[in-house]
């Protein structure tokens, strides 16, 4: 998922000439420039899978082999990735992986940074007030981008609260609870395992509107996150 702020992605409008909802300004202020983790220090930059590869668009198999220095160098590699490309969240298939890992580095509506990983990801929606007995929904309708869909972006609803439950590459059980943009980067990283992609959550009307943004943008797009990844290599 995009950081919000990327330069590179065009405002895409969701109705006659309206612009799609910003995030609030603490998520940009937040997500505009963030210091590098330890994983990413570690890591080196892999080619980010695309709409119509195969593995984008199937269930990815359950990790298995926690603990393992392949896991490790995954969950590195996915990180630099993610900073190269400018992103907010990951998921191991964007990277060709077959396996139910995503990282993320991603702020909520109140500029409070997020950093981690999950393995084996259960997502569940929470109503939008805590000790609210009515269901989840989506709630929130904002810009959303995806990292496989270079240069494109449009509004989708998403709930205002989530949690995913799972395991981090030790095997220890990790629950991460997100609200606003940081709930939004949950749901759409456990999309991705899940072989759903946020434009598959669109009309087909808006579906090609972000194929035709991607087909015009994303030449730049790539050629910005390798001189990113040699950047950030230095």
């Amino acid at each position: 998922m995009p950081d919000p702020t990327g330069p590179t992605a065009p405002t895409v409008p969701t109705g006659p000439n309206a612009p799609a909802p910003a995030p609030p300004p603490a998520v940009r202020d937040a997500a505009a420039e963030r210091p590098l983790p330890p994983e990413a220090l570690r890591g080196a930059f892999r080619p980010i899978t695309e709409v119509g590869a195969a593995v984008l668009h199937r269930r990815c198999a359950d990790v298995t082999g926690f603990g393992s220095p392949e896991l490790s160098r995954l969950v590195d590699d996915m990180f630099f990735t993610m900073y190269a490309a400018r992103g907010v969240g990951l998921a191991a298939n964007q990277i060709g992986v077959d396996l139910r890992v995503f990282v993320y580095d991603c702020p909520d509506d109140d500029g409070v940074r997020h950093i981690g990983h999950v393995c084996n990801p259960v997502l569940d929606l929470l109503p939008d007030t805590a000790g609210s007995a009515a269901p989840a929904g989506p709630a929130l309708v904002r810009a959303e981008g995806c990292l496989s869909v270079p240069g494109a972006r449009h509004e989708l609803a998403r709930a205002a609260r989530a949690v995913v439950r799972g395991s981090d590459k030790d095997g220890n059980p990790v629950v991460v609870e997100g609200t606003g943009f940081f709930a939004r980067c949950l749901q759409h990283e456990t999309d991705h395992l899940d072989g759903t992609l946020y434009t598959d959550r669109l009309t087909p009307d808006q579906r090609a509107r972000c194929l035709a943004d991607m087909a015009e943008n994303a030449e730049a797009v790539r050629a910005a996150r390798l001189t990113r990844a040699r950047l950030l290599n230095r």
